[in-house]
């Protein structure tokens, strides 16, 4: 068996590592952070270790469930019945079933009669081929009219994508509408999943299980350059060191590819170079006391600068409470190279609108994380956009989509890949995504 070398120890690369080294390949893994995980990472927050960007878990998540059942331990993923609020125009309103919505005074019956048949309808597609050519805001104003997509939706795609707000496919939007969307014991009552420990837990036995198998996972070591000879890999530099492999796997986000693998093909790098990312900025606060009974909030005030908050101990339970408020900003964007005192400082402001009784007495611990590429733009067609998985270097695999194992946001515009794993094949290599 060849020698080959992950790129990227997020879940993408792990499952990957983990997937060669039972077919006997020996696999090294470099990272270039100090620990796995990439977006699904964890970090000490005042002595409670927790993950850097929230995670959870949907009914129809059946490779993860599979996997979880491979590894033993299927007993560490939990359910919970959680609440989801709409704060609307200073008003927090209840949402997330059918009587909410009726009940919701700022639309009118029939704009909420249909926001609800798309959403119903929707939920039990199965085919999103038509879907990938259509624009999304196109899609959803063609059900629920422009009145009603300004209420429920403008906010979340104006502050998820901003200038790319019009650039989203249909099939995007309704994957992540389905997902949640089935994700219910019945139509009044959602449910999600966590596991036991975070994502950690998934991690760390994928790390045993690679280990164990006499492969490596290399941290604080990034590769700086997959090394092509004769339009074939040779092996990867990492600073002074050219270490030989067989083949190459990256799975790093695809921003980064196109430096890292130098030799690429014009055609190749011009499709990366197309793919647009937005980053994210989360601030992570421990509290006191709970903000509110909800997990998920979707947010659509002309005050507040975030698509949603996400009270993550309302899907997990813990003695302090720790919600998580994303702000989804392009690299470019000024705001993102504000200071993180910015952030909290903002943040602090909004908690005191969606919750009145809310003081800075209640906040024992904030945090703030970056990540650079943590949602690729999807835009009509963009399948057929993406570079092939075996790129045209004999022996370099790509990723088939930049992976983020969490979305970091509050709402189904975000609610993409989750811990939801999903098996791609292609010529018979087994590659698992986030």
């Amino acid at each position: 068996m060849s020698r080959v070398a992950v790129i990227g120890a997020g879940a993408m690369g792990l499952a990957c590592a983990y997937d060669l080294v039972k077919q006997g390949y020996t696999v090294d893994i470099y990272e270039s952070d100090d620990r796995i995980g990439g977006m699904s990472a964890s970090f000490d927050f005042d002595g409670l270790w927790i993950e850097r960007f929230y995670h959870f878990v949907c009914a129809p998540d059946y490779t993860l469930f599979d996997v979880l059942k491979e590894l033993g331990i299927y007993d560490k993923l939990k359910w919970t019945d959680t609440k989801m609020g709409f704060f609307y125009e200073g008003k927090l309103y209840k949402w997330g079933n059918p009587i909410y919505l009726l009940t919701f005074p700022k639309a009118s019956l029939i704009a909420k009669l249909r926001y609800g048949l798309h959403i119903f309808l929707t939920s039990k597609r199965s085919n999103w081929d038509k879907l990938d050519k259509l624009n999304a805001i196109e899609w959803i104003k063609s059900w629920i009219g422009p009145k009603a997509y300004d209420i429920f939706w403008k906010s979340l795609f104006d502050l998820k994508f901003y200038e790319f707000s019009n650039s989203i496919s249909a099939a995007w939007i309704g994957t992540r509408l389905k997902r949640v969307g089935v994700s219910r014991k019945n139509i009044f009552q959602e449910r999600l999943g966590y596991i036991e420990g975070g994502s950690e837990t998934l991690l760390k036995e994928l790390q045993r299980r690679i280990e164990e198998k006499g492969s490596k996972v290399y941290l604080r070591r990034g590769v700086d350059e997959v090394i092509v000879r004769d339009g074939a890999v040779k092996g990867i530099r990492t600073g002074d060191d050219f270490v030989e492999y067989d083949q190459v796997v990256s799975t790093v986000p695809l921003p980064y590819v196109p430096k890292l693998v130098p030799a690429l093909p014009e055609k190749t790098r011009n499709q990366i170079e197309k793919v647009d990312n937005v980053g994210v900025v989360c601030v992570v606060l421990k509290l006191k006391r709970r903000l509110s009974e909800n997990f998920w909030m979707n947010i659509n005030d002309s005050r507040m600068m975030i698509p949603g908050v996400i009270e993550y101990t309302n899907l997990n339970p813990m003695q302090d409470k720790i919600v998580y408020v994303p702000f989804y900003l392009h690299v470019n964007h000024p705001k993102y190279r504000e200071p993180n005192e910015n952030f909290i400082r903002e943040v602090m402001g909004y908690m005191k609108m969606i919750n009145p009784e809310f003081s800075e007495d209640w906040v024992k611990a904030t945090h703030v994380h970056r990540y650079q590429y943590a949602q690729p733009v999807c835009p009509p067609g963009f399948m057929s956009m993406l570079p092939p998985m075996k790129s045209e270097i004999e022996g370099c695999i790509l990723p088939i989509l930049p992976i983020t194992i969490r979305k970091t946001g509050p709402s189904p515009i975000a609610c993409g890949s989750d811990s939801s794993w999903r098996n791609w094949s292609e010529r018979g290599k087994r590659v698992w995504e986030c």
